[in-house]
């Protein structure tokens, strides 16, 4: 009888044992919704209505935010090394041609504006790579519906709609610096048979004027073509 009383007893000390894993286990389980929740509403407060840049997680943010963490990675990874790339290698292009306002900079500055073309002809690809890498990792996030839904909008205006649009940019610019090499390149043919004015140039004879007409021709249109994607793609430029 004793016996049979010691195991009731111990039978019943194991229920609220028992019910107090559960509670325990069932506590844990249900951070995932205000997780999801707090990362849903800091898409929309914070990064939807922001610029491009987007701002490094506060270690209490990496905590209510917990695994979604990571999806917010792959934005941030993204946008820093795209920013990077574009301030190494588009900017610095872009920046040498404001700075060309007399036919002698096409002289003077040919050999600045061909090392930053080399430095630009390599943008593209690298961009698409990097798109890839965020595609690759978007791939292999485990999101439920709502937050699916929010998230795809930050990654269309951080990822997608940047890449798209600096395209046309990097295209234009590259054609009208290598047209401004060769203006520069074609004066340099000429040597001292050239004269430079305050805002011209004059040629001993017809020929070489009208080969340097038709090579203003081509940046007039070239530079309007650049002017024209910047409007529609500046902003994604840093």
């Amino acid at each position: 009888m004793l016996r049979d009383r010691l195991a009731q007893l111990r039978y019943a000390l194991m229920i609220p044992v028992l019910m107090l894993l559960a509670v325990q286990i069932t506590a844990c389980g249900d951070k995932e919704p205000d997780q999801r929740k707090a990362f849903i509403q800091f898409l929309q407060t914070t990064v939807l209505p922001g610029g491009e840049r987007l701002p490094t997680l506060s270690d209490d943010q990496k905590k209510q935010f917990g695994p979604y963490t990571n999806d917010y990675q792959v934005l941030l990874t993204f946008t820093q090394q795209y920013t990077q790339s574009v301030n190494t290698s588009l900017l610095p292009v872009l920046d040498l041609i404001s700075q060309i306002r007399v036919p002698q900079d096409y002289l003077t500055r040919r050999q600045d504006v061909q090392q930053s073309a080399a430095a630009l002809n390599a943008l593209a690809p690298q961009i698409a790579q990097l798109k890839k890498q965020a595609d690759d990792a978007r791939a292999g996030l485990k999101q439920p519906a709502d937050l699916k839904t929010v998230y795809d909008q930050a990654y269309a205006k951080l990822v997608t709609q940047p890449v798209q649009k600096v395209a046309p940019v990097i295209a234009a610019a590259s054609t009208l610096s290598s047209t401004l090499v060769q203006v520069g390149d074609f004066l340099n043919t000429q040597g001292n048979q050239v004269t430079f004015g305050a805002n011209s140039v004059s040629f001993p004879n017809r020929l070489p004027a009208t080969q340097y007409n038709e090579l203003m021709k081509g940046l007039e249109s070239q530079y309007q073509q650049l002017v024209q994607a910047q409007n529609n793609g500046g902003a994604t430029l840093p």
